[in-house]
């Protein structure tokens, strides 16, 4: 009797676990990336990480780090090549830090090198190759699946950046609650990009209509949907440029070892070297007589708002355009802007410092300028003791540019001029072109298909035990007797 129930409890357990059984399925696994952004004054590493299942063929990424390389840009290191890939090497071990060691080697590893390398390929190919080598040596000294080190166009630069902006403010996906899925915004909802660095400056933006007619068109398709906008970079329209470009205009039309600048603070001094205008080739190709020559030219500061707005417009080559109204400067054309904007790096940053945010009228942007323009280097050095000199000086210069090239050169009027928003981060993430790169890159990494297991229901694993406890214990019984 005890043989036949120790039989039926076996048969009964057997079946339990082998026949109700349900598929089960695993939560995707964690991808890694990272992408070093190379522009003309800095450095910067930014690690992103997404599910290994896709929204749509796209990953949904989030940034996990960002280290800001130590030094100038890569480009800086002309003169000695290998200090560019040294200079990397501090992020790379804080990035490695976040990763999981399991994961490294399949983190796929980018550099993308802007608009200083860009002019440097421009003076000495040779040069900024050797600078590219050095940094993908040191990158592959790394545990992680190096995938390259480039020099990015500038439209590239521009239509990641219009990605990056879209992605983190919700524009392509976002999630509903109330579906419990991922949703598609309305088209409306979609932002233009202003970029402005060191040595260029960006605008992406979907035009009205159709996009047939321009020139310079970027095609995406992200979340199962398609996007065309309109894209172009200016080189050397950059804040940095533009104020040697802006310097060596002054000096030449004086002539003088002494020259009034009228965008820098009254009573500030800046001495310049005329060779120094040579090492760009925004600057190099002015009078030979300036540049061949050793001598220090003396920039004195005027502090006067309307001379210093007057001396940058003449850096824009306004009359290329004719009568055009589809036309920015230099004979670029470009369909009028239209929606929402988000203006970010230098554009942020400048006027972050002078307390100008979205929403004051253009008629308080300009005044806020004005004033700030007509105060002494000594009122203003003592107000802003923290600020580093230099960059301090050249507010007043930075900002009038950027009215120049928003008002004049893009054609924001008074109407449009509040759909421009000045901000650097949209929630935890950077706005930049690293991410919408990452977002891009991620259509080319396969997703993995979700992990199945056969799993069993709890209560019937639980019945199961019970069974195999109970015939256990009945064959124990048996053995003894």
């Amino acid at each position: 009797a005890i043989v036949g129930v120790l039989v039926v409890f076996s048969i009964i357990a057997l079946v339990l676990i082998l026949v109700k059984v349900k598929d089960v399925t695993l939560p995707p696994t964690v991808k890694y990336g990272m992408v070093f952004d190379a522009g003309s004054s800095h450095t910067s590493l930014f690690v992103y990480q997404w599910d290994s299942d896709k929204e749509n063929n796209t990953g949904v990424v989030s940034q996990t780090l960002s280290c800001d390389v130590q030094g100038q840009g890569i480009s800086s290191y002309a003169s000695d090549p290998p200090r560019a890939g040294d200079s990397l090497r501090e992020c790379l071990g804080k990035a490695l830090k976040v990763i999981p060691a399991a994961k490294q080697r399949d983190v796929p590893a980018y550099l993308g090198a802007t608009a200083g390398m860009r002019l440097l390929r421009e003076q000495n190919i040779t040069v900024a190759d050797q600078v590219l080598a050095e940094v993908a040596k040191t990158m592959r000294e790394f545990p992680v699946a190096f995938q390259g080190a480039r020099i990015l166009t500038g439209e590239e630069e521009g239509a990641y950046g219009w990605i990056t902006t879209n992605y983190l403010l919700d524009s392509f996906t976002k999630y509903s609650p109330k579906a419990h899925t991922w949703v598609h915004p309305e088209a409306a909802n979609i932002f233009g990009a202003l970029d402005l660095g060191g040595a260029s400056t960006q605008i992406s933006f979907m035009p009205e209509g159709s996009v047939a007619n321009w020139n310079e068109v970027c095609k995406f398709r992200l979340y199962g949907y398609n996007y065309n906008i309109y894209t172009h970079s200016y080189l050397c329209y950059g804040q940095n440029e533009m104020l040697k470009r802006l310097a060596k205009e002054l000096i030449e039309v004086r002539g003088e070892l002494e020259v009034n600048h009228p965008c820098y603070p009254k009573d500030y001094n800046e001495t310049i070297s005329l060779s120094s205008l040579s090492t760009s080739p925004c600057t190099n190709q002015s009078d030979p007589h300036l540049i061949l020559s050793d001598r220090n030219v003396t920039l004195e500061g005027r502090g006067n708002a309307s001379k210093c707005l007057a001396a940058i417009r003449k850096l824009f080559n306004f009359s290329a355009c004719g009568q055009s109204q589809d036309c920015t400067f230099d004979g670029i054309s470009q369909p009028p802007v239209r929606g929402k904007f988000i203006a970010f790096s230098a554009f942020y940053y400048n006027f972050k410092f002078l307390n100008l945010t979205e929403g004051q009228s253009l008629a308080t942007v300009r005044e806020t300028i004005e004033h700030f323009c007509r105060r002494s280097w000594e009122d203003l050095s003592s107000s802003y003791p923290a600020e580093n000199p230099e960059r301090l000086s050249k507010y007043c210069a930075n900002t009038n540019y950027i009215l120049t090239l928003l008002l004049d050169a893009y054609k924001f009027n008074e109407s449009s001029w509040n759909n421009i928003f000045f901000q650097m981060k949209a929630g935890s993430a950077d706005v930049g072109w690293t991410l919408g790169y990452m977002l891009n890159l991620t259509n080319m990494i396969p997703a993995e298909p979700p992990a199945q297991v056969k799993g069993q229901l709890p209560s019937l694993w639980a019945a199961a035990v019970a069974f195999i406890i109970l015939t256990l214990a009945l064959g124990l019984a048996a053995l003894l007797l």
